[in-house]
């Protein structure tokens, strides 16, 4: 059993590395997710008698690892939240896409509809019935020539489903490993990590700035030589 990765952790929050391949929280499939890790790391390591409180504040898609956060409290949890409401939270990621990017920097903007059905999103005209907008900047760090492959820093503005696979889909520029968008390296690992998150500490609103970084093996060894300078 995977251990569980703790990147920060008081009274109030707990910062973790999602591993990938695991839900955020209990779904259908019955599969261990992060949400009972979580759970059962504050029971066992603070000998816990009866059910422990932990709030989800926010997700990943269940293929995504990196950095989340949760809630010691709900007094935490409830001001957490109000932050995602009100766009407070700073989310980067890195991803791999195929080919090589227009513009060195820019930034996409676009709206999606999502398919409840289908579990996909898609990019329809401004102005289609439940469409939202969507906004994220990117930074090439990378270019592979030999391999075509592109490592980009993405600021997410927005969090629309499935977004980021999504808007870069739509460019021609889908996340390698993505089979659901079009992407190359069937069978792979999908090559999107969240990086970094930004949040307002709930108790002391303090500024805080929590980073996560892939190993540097399969897809990811392309991060090799510029790890240190990210």
């Amino acid at each position: 059993m995977e251990q569980l990765k703790v990147i920060y952790e008081d009274n109030h929050i707990i910062v973790v590395q999602k591993p990938v391949n695991i839900p955020s929280q209990a779904d259908k499939t019955g599969d261990r997710d992060l949400l009972t890790m979580v759970k059962q790391y504050i029971k066992e390591k603070y000998n816990k008698p009866g059910n422990v409180y932990v709030g989800l504040i926010h997700r990943l898609d269940r293929p995504v690892g990196g950095v989340m956060v949760f809630a010691k409290t709900s007094k935490a949890a409830a001001r957490l939240s109000n932050q995602v409401r009100e766009k407070q939270f700073q989310k980067t990621y890195f991803v791999i896409v195929n080919g090589k990017m227009e513009k060195e920097q820019d930034t996409l903007q676009d709206y999606l509809l999502k398919n409840e059905q289908k579990n996909w999103s898609r990019v329809v005209p401004e102005g289609t019935k439940n469409s939202k907008i969507a906004i994220l900047d990117y930074q090439v760090l990378k270019y592979e020539p030999e391999i075509d492959l592109s490592v980009l820093k993405i600021n997410l503005h927005t969090g629309r489903h499935h977004q980021i696979r999504v808007q870069l889909s739509s460019r021609n520029h889908s996340i390698y490993g993505d089979q659901k968008y079009g992407g190359r390296g069937h069978g792979k690992q999908i090559a999107l990590w969240a990086y970094s998150l930004s949040l307002y500490h709930p108790i002391t609103n303090e500024k805080l700035t929590f980073y996560s970084i892939p190993e540097t093996t399969g897809s990811w060894k392309i991060l090799e030589n510029i790890k240190e300078h990210i």
